[in-house]
């Protein structure tokens, strides 16, 4: 479009509009009608305006390139082998094999398929030097990201994996080896923490690890950091958080003089996913991977819609890798520059989170840091309290999710469909800290829907 349209009209200020639409309100306040707080404490106007910023945003020409990805979880070498290979040729870009035990045979498993054109990852469910040294001895290359996380087994277990300081010597071994650092954050959302929570809780994780490679002045130059978190359905605010992650990240990051790229790996939250009506399970990730999408992320592991009631099965997995496809090849999702640069809504509220963020990041580390916030408890409390605040939103119907807490459909049965245990499982057991725990917002009312059946 010309620019010539544009300079026939007269500039209206921020302030004008402000009065236009005070004057359409005939009388009611502005505020109190028309702006909005979120659990994060922003207030949402009604429009934003070139006026909220000294200089304003920059537009970057970039396109947006992120990958498709999808996880297998390794219980048996062959078949993850060949659902590997099927994948793939399906249309998955990379893959992130989830490995439960040292006993796995990576030869087998990575059989006929090439890491240097599919990226893969590997999320390790245990702590072991020398399986890390075989998979880089084997995989000596700059495509493979493995992940092995002691503060992220901590938060979700209760427990160190051995003690503080054998995990710590074992996982500084690890990482000089593989030269990148992952840091799981998707579990502070999946358990109820606000935006700005996650990114703090995010920043004061990355934090200890930083703290503790400082003295390694030629170790934290070279790491490529990952970041794997979880994205909901407040659309434009998680396109938002992801960059204000990226901004966040560059500022520690600078702080310790390492590298301030970071990796983006994200999947869609299992926060707001419900067992009735579970296709709107569909709607829920498709908006979620599109934020995704827009908010910067490398790599996107879609969440099969039925995966909270139903084991692997190929007709999820199909679907949640084709709503990714259709994405990418019919959408021109990769093909676009950055929608998002330059959007005064989108800049503002990444401003607002990431300022915020930064507040109570100093905060937990003027009161001993993140482990020892851990260990007292204040973390788990905080995430606590959010929880239960979006518990009374849901009990109220002010935080919809559509065929549960509105529009429910009384006919729809579900108990028979039930492969997996939907709902949060109690294990009385002796731990260090307290762990975080996962837990959907629809529990409740599924529970009660289930005994009536």
């Amino acid at each position: 479009m010309s620019n010539k349209l544009f300079n026939e009209f007269d500039t209206v200020s921020a302030k004008q509009w402000k009065q236009k639409i005070q004057f359409d309100l005939k009388g009611a306040d502005y505020n109190d009608t028309l702006v909005w707080k979120t659990n994060e404490d922003i207030s949402v106007k009604p429009f934003y305006h070139a006026d909220d910023f000294k200089e304003l945003p920059e537009v970057s020409n970039t396109k947006t390139t992120w990958n498709i990805c999808q996880s297998i979880f390794v219980a048996d070498v062959k078949k993850s082998n060949e659902k590997a290979i099927d994948v793939i040729e399906r249309g998955a870009e990379s893959i992130k094999f989830i490995i439960p035990s040292e006993t796995i045979a990576i030869n087998d498993l990575l059989e006929n398929i090439n890491p240097v054109s599919t990226p893969l990852y590997f999320e390790l469910l245990f702590l072991s030097e020398a399986f890390v040294k075989q998979l880089t001895t084997i995989l000596s290359h700059k495509g493979i990201y493995i992940h092995t996380d002691i503060i992220g087994n901590l938060v979700k277990n209760g427990n160190w994996y051995n003690s503080l300081k054998d995990d710590f010597s074992k996982f500084k071994t690890i990482i000089t080896h593989t030269k990148s650092l992952p840091i799981n954050v998707s579990l502070y959302q999946n358990a109820g923490a606000n935006m700005v929570q996650q990114l703090a809780y995010a920043l004061a994780h990355a934090n200890e690890y930083l703290s503790f490679f400082e003295t390694n002045k030629n170790i934290l130059p070279n790491l490529k950091i990952t970041f794997h978190l979880s994205v909901g359905t407040n659309y434009f605010f998680e396109i938002a958080k992801l960059r204000a992650l990226r901004m966040l990240w560059d500022t520690l990051a600078t702080e310790y003089q390492a590298n301030p790229d970071c990796h983006i790996m994200a999947t869609p939250t299992k926060r707001n996913k419900t067992l009735y009506d579970y296709n709107t399970n569909l709607l829920r990730t498709t908006t979620e991977c599109m934020s995704a999408i827009l908010g910067g992320a490398d790599s996107i592991c879609n969440l099969p819609y039925d995966s909270i009631y139903h084991k692997d099965n190929e007709f999820g997995e199909r679907i949640a890798r084709n709503q990714l496809l259709v994405l990418k090849h019919e959408s021109y999702f990769d093909v676009v520059n950055n929608p998002s640069d330059g959007t005064y809504y989108i800049e503002s509220i990444t401003n607002q989170l990431a300022e915020k963020a930064l507040d109570l990041f100093k905060n937990i580390e003027k009161n001993g840091g993140f482990l020892k916030q851990l260990k007292t408890g204040t973390i788990q409390r905080k995430i606590k309290e959010n929880a239960a605040k979006e518990d009374v939103q849901f009990k109220a119907g002010e935080a919809v999710l559509l065929g549960t807490n509105k529009h429910p459909n009384p006919e729809d049965k579900m108990k028979h469909e039930l492969e997996l245990y939907p709902f949060v499982k109690t294990n009385q057991r002796k731990t260090l800290i307290e762990p975080i725990i996962e837990k959907r917002l629809a529990e409740k009312k599924e529970q009660e829907r289930l005994k009536n059946e």
